[in-house]
């Protein structure tokens, strides 16, 4: 089963215009363009928000190995 031919999407228009009218149409597609544009702000808030908490487990390791290799350094010179 393929993409739908010029006539199918003709009569599929023709059944939208029918059911919401002319001018619901528009305001239909600017709401379906302002949900996308959310869904696409908060795919990339939450990627960000990810990448951030990624960033500070690996500082928290970083400092916390440090912080054992020197404890370890001062207790061989003692």
């Amino acid at each position: 089963m393929g993409m739908p031919s010029m006539p199918e999407l003709l009569i599929i228009l023709l059944i939208v215009v029918l059911l919401f009218g002319a001018k619901k149409i528009p305001e239909l597609a600017k709401g379906l363009g302002s949900g996308i544009k959310n869904f696409k702000k908060a795919m990339k808030e939450d990627e960000e928000e990810v990448a951030t908490e990624n960033k500070k487990e690996i500082e928290e390791k970083t400092t916390a190995s440090t912080t054992k290799t020197t404890a370890d350094q001062d207790t061989t010179k003692a």
